[in-house]
């Protein structure tokens, strides 16, 4: 792609987006129609409150002391949600980015707190929780959801009821469970760019009764995805991407007080590596022969790369209804594979390409309870967790292939880990009812955790060799396990409390109050390319920061809040302040000798004050009006780390930017429906989201462009409520979306002195067929 095209692609999209816009505009004169209930997808089922479980418990979103954005099923189907990113910029101070690294690679953030990472050692600072299960690992999250009953967004500490690891907030997935009634779902979709290949996305669900106590559902879903992007290298698409998902769930409902789910969840995924640009930095270099416009899709890269991924899930629900509450164990285990192969330097010539292979598997169980007593006035979630999971990860950079000319390295860094952790938490909440109106909150969390490291150093190991189990390319097939240089052990106990309010204004608003404490985990850094200082008698590495153990980073945030809703809309408001005590960072610097290096340490305590507004507002029957705005003020208070790298800690690093902060975040929505005669409705829908700016690296040096999206959806419901035809655009604006910019070095004799920086997907039209009963 080139400037030229990225013109006929605006032209292109003025037309769908002109007849979006005229849809709306001309439609909101027209009479109201008369509804007896909201229908799927309409204008008005937006005013239908979401039930969420953000308390461990169902209850209406607005009836919860907490800020929260929910979805509920009808709402995704509108969206078109495919997974969380689509998300990203419709929500105030909330970041769902992938990083493209790895596709599938989790970077959120929340109210500013959140990672820059793909590191798979390093724990999330926003946690995702599907189906109950906390997944503990940034790897495999971003990628095709399908089947979903809610999701719901959490912003703020949520580590009392969450425990570990939800210090920016948490995102909640809950998949749809059988039916006792039999039903169909099938849908078949096709989207395309303007230059890039097409994607073809099939699902379907059947879910029914099979006994009177017995029910089950099989939901499937195929996307061939041929690549959205071109690569100026070979004039080829890329970023071609195949997944296949198949979940059977099965509920057993022997009495009216017993109900076991039982859910199983393949997965088997296939793309191409990240389609990434490389920025020169400074005035340029003469000896990088690429450099991309970053306001473009353009990129130029000799290797398209591959990514592998495969993963088995398993969760066992039993919910028992007792005397005065509700027991609930949740089992879960979870295995996924995952090999890459990426083009570091971003560049038409071999200078840094990586391919990694990791396996990771978690194992939970939650047993907790949830009942009322004294005449239902006090509310009481307690419970136990306990957590298991271990990694190996297997990273080999390849190096100066440019210079043998043959299809192989002149250099090769091996290197990676092993980490195994295992955590237990003991947690109680009680909300108390001291009058009509008043509600006074409190729970606290007991967290115990122990993490095992074994790492090998990159830069220092350059002879074939494995971590996990054998691989390596046909040219240098590993055999022999790599050897460790560093080996350790640390635990951490913490306890996470919070204090809480919610008084009744009236029936229908509400005014909320909390200070809550959380903590990420501490841990090692199983990407070690920090070359030693020495070596001591024993072949131990001896390093200035080293792998680990950095200490875990503790959050304490205060937030009051309103919120309100009436016959036509709602709206809710909230003001935070948080506190950041040995905050992690990923310190993202150029390296001359792996080209990048990424230490993780506590570099800074950090203060971040913040405002955010969201409401639904329906103007007339046909037309509802969704807005969201969000304003996030971070800095630094102490600064113990040279975050700039000028070899001195002061004053200049404590004026740098938190990364993943966006200083403002709006959208606005409008959603109107039109009768179509005897034939059916037509809901149609216009989206606007903004997100300002954001550093990527902490020396600021590496920055991520502000969001401009634009999304148009039409949707056409026959009058028998069987089929759905859908057309819709997605990023009518054509924004440039990098995951992120990763500052690379000079490495060894060739220049590079440029940007990793993976780009996302352009403007994108798409149309849908769903028949359903």
């Amino acid at each position: 792609m080139n400037p030229r095209n990225r013109t006929t692609i605006s032209q292109w999209l003025q037309r769908p987006l002109t007849t979006a816009v005229a849809a709306v505009i001309a439609g909101s004169s027209l009479n109201a129609m008369a509804q007896e209930q909201p229908r799927r997808g309409s204008a008005s089922a937006l005013l239908e409150e979401v039930v969420v479980t953000a308390r461990k418990r169902e209850e209406g979103a607005q009836d919860v002391p907490l800020s929260v954005s929910a979805y509920s099923e009808d709402q995704l189907d509108a969206l078109k949600v495919r997974n969380l990113t689509d998300l990203a910029v419709g929500m105030p101070s909330v970041v769902l980015d992938e990083i493209g690294t790895s596709r599938g690679y989790a970077n959120f953030s929340i109210r500013g707190i959140g990672i820059n990472s793909s590191i798979p050692s390093i724990d999330p600072a926003v946690g995702v929780v599907i189906d109950g299960v906390y997944l503990g690992t940034n790897s495999g999250i971003v990628f095709d959801n399908f089947d979903i009953q809610s999701i719901e967004v959490l912003r703020g500490p949520q580590g009392t009821l969450f425990g570990r690891n939800v210090t920016g907030g948490a995102v909640l997935i809950n998949t749809k469970v059988p039916t006792e009634e039999f039903e169909f779902d099938a849908r078949v979709s096709y989207e395309f760019p303007e230059d890039g290949g097409a994607s073809t996305i099939l699902q379907g669900s059947v879910s029914g009764g099979l006994t009177d106590t017995l029910s089950a559902k099989l939901a499937v879903y195929y996307n061939d995805d041929e690549g959205a992007l071109v690569n100026e290298f070979d004039d080829r698409d890329h970023g071609a991407y195949e997944q296949t998902i198949i979940r059977p769930v099965i509920a057993w409902r022997p009495t009216d007080t017993l109900e076991i789910i039982a859910r199983y969840e393949y997965q088997d995924i296939e793309n191409d590596g990240p389609s990434a640009q490389s920025h020169i930095n400074g005035s340029g270099n003469p000896g990088s022969p690429y450099n991309a416009d970053r306001d473009s899709f353009d990129f130029n890269i000799d290797e398209p790369g591959y990514g592998k991924l495969e993963i088995d899930s398993f969760n066992l629900t039993v919910n028992w209804d007792v005397a005065n509450g509700t027991i609930t164990n949740i089992f879960a285990t979870r295995e996924q594979e995952n090999q890459t192969l990426a083009d570091i330097d971003a560049q038409p010539i071999w200078i840094f390409h990586s391919d990694t292979d990791s396996s990771y598997e978690q194992w939970s169980n939650e047993l907790r309870y949830n009942g009322l007593f004294m005449d239902d006035r006090l509310n009481l979630t307690t419970g136990v967790y306990m957590f298991e999971s271990e990694l190996a990860y297997d990273e080999n950079r390849r190096l100066f292939g440019v210079l043998t000319g043959a299809g192989v390295p002149a250099l090769s860094q091996e290197g990676g880990g092993y980490l195994d952790v295992e955590s237990m938490g003991v947690f109680a909440s009680v909300d108390y009812d001291l009058s009509d109106r008043l509600t006074l909150s409190a729970g606290v969390r007991w967290t115990k955790e122990e993490k095992d490291a074994r790492t090998t150093n990159l830069p220092i190991n350059n002879a074939p060799c494995y971590i996990g189990s054998p691989n390596g390319p046909s040219y240098a097939p590993a055999t022999t396990e790599c050897a460790a240089d560093f080996v350790d052990s640390e635990s951490w106990s913490f306890v996470s409390p919070k204090l809480g309010f919610m008084y009744e204004l009236t029936d229908s608003s509400r005014v909320y109050g909390s200070v809550t404490q959380g903590y990420r985990s501490g841990g090692y850094n199983l990407r070690n390319t920090e070359v030693p200082t020495g070596f001591a008698p024993d072949g131990t590495a001896i390093y200035e920061f080293g792998p680990g153990p950095f200490d875990e980073e503790e959050v304490t945030s205060w937030e009051v809040g309103y919120k309100s809703e009436w016959s036509r809309g709602q709206l809710n408001v909230s003001a935070y302040f948080t506190e950041i005590a040995d905050q992690q960072r990923e310190v993202n610097l150029p390296s001359a000798v792996s080209g990048v290096l990424q230490l993780i340490q506590n570099t800074a305590d950090t203060d971040i004050m913040g405002l955010e507004v969201d409401g639904t507002f329906a103007l007339t029957d046909n037309l509802t009006i969704l807005a969201s705005l969000g304003v996030i003020d971070a800095e630094y208070t102490s600064v113990r780390f040279d975050l700039n790298g000028d070899g001195v800690v002061d004053g200049a690093d404590k004026s740098l930017e938190l990364p993943r902060a966006p200083e403002l975040t709006y959208s606005i929505s409008a959603v109107y429906d039109m009768e179509i005669g005897d034939l059916g409705y037509l809901s149609s829908r216009i989206s606007y989201g903004y997100r300002d700016e954001t550093f990527y690296t902490d020396n600021n040096l590496g920055f991520i462009l502000e969001q401009e999206m634009l999304d148009i959806y039409l949707d056409f419901y026959t009058a028998g409520g069987n089929w759905t035809l859908s057309m819709y655009g997605r990023n009518l604006l054509d924004t440039v979306r990098h995951g992120g910019d990763t500052q690379l070095g000079n490495i060894g004799p060739l220049p590079v002195n440029g940007t990793f920086s993976p780009l996302g997907t352009p403007a994108t039209l798409g149309f849908e067929a769903r028949y359903s009963f």
